[in-house]
């Protein structure tokens, strides 16, 4: 079990980054494309939203109202100042929340929203299933997850997953878990790298520099730092084996 210091350190790093993890405006309004327009009339719930790039995003690019949801009080704290900052408070509800257990009621949202929180927070086909209810009839999920992009990932990529508990398989698994949990497969693609670089690795990296600068002398912060830096050599190596599955899909 990780100590309560080891979290310290770790929200430490990840609060000081624009995002939790990879994505890009272009792929969020990509996915958002293969939805019906949203209007000031709907709904949509960003689940797993950490410091919320993609609800900035969301926002921007449609005129719904957002509930944004994340069980850390500092990430959801920062949504609140970026939305002020930007104008757009009045359409975005940010709240701290279990996200393995919303206490909304049936039909709440036209959309769900959720970049690469699904697997942390309850599992992909868990969820699909878990947060249907929460969909209005005929309404969209829109999800990302880590994915196989080929059939032959090496030893170490397999190895590093298992360890951090990520269940990764590959698309066509994803699609059929989408089809026996109660909805149609609108459309898919796969989150380019500049998601993964740009966006995500190269701030973390930065910031993980930072880091061990200033805990020099604390193994245990080190420790935690280099748990980060594996995952970016990881990708550094074999980026062609695994990715971010983006998935539209509509409730039947």
């Amino acid at each position: 079990m990780l100590s309560d210091k080891f979290w310290n350190y770790f929200f430490e790093i990840y609060e000081a980054i624009p995002r939790q993890g990879p994505g890009d405006r272009e792929s969020t309004e990509r996915a958002l494309g293969l939805l019906p327009r949203l209007t000031s009339h709907h709904r949509i719930l960003d689940i797993g939203c950490g410091s919320g790039a993609q609800t900035i995003d969301l926002a921007r690019a449609t005129a719904a109202q957002i509930v944004a949801v994340d069980n850390h009080e500092a990430f959801v704290t920062q949504l609140v100042k970026r939305a002020a900052d930007q104008g757009l408070e009045a359409r975005i509800q940010a709240q701290v929340g279990d996200m393995n257990d919303l206490a909304f009621p049936d039909g709440s949202f036209d959309v769900i929203w959720c970049e690469g929180a699904i697997v942390i927070i309850i599992g992909f086909a868990k969820g699909l299933s878990t947060w249907r209810r929460l969909l209005v009839p005929g309404g969209h999920m829109v999800v990302s997850e880590l994915c196989w992009l080929r059939d032959d990932p090496p030893a170490e990529v397999k190895a590093f997953f298992e360890a951090e508990g990520a269940d990764v398989t590959d698309m066509d698994a994803r699609r059929k878990d989408i089809v026996e949990n109660g909805y149609r497969l609108v459309g898919d693609f796969v989150l380019p790298a500049v998601g993964w670089w740009e966006n995500y690795y190269v701030p973390l990296g930065a910031t993980l520099e930072r880091f061990r600068a200033t805990h020099a002398g604390d193994q245990e912060a080190l420790d935690v730092a280099a748990r980060s830096q594996f995952e970016i050599d990881i990708y550094r190596r074999y980026p062609e084996h695994f990715g971010y599955g983006f998935f539209v899909m509509r409730r039947l």
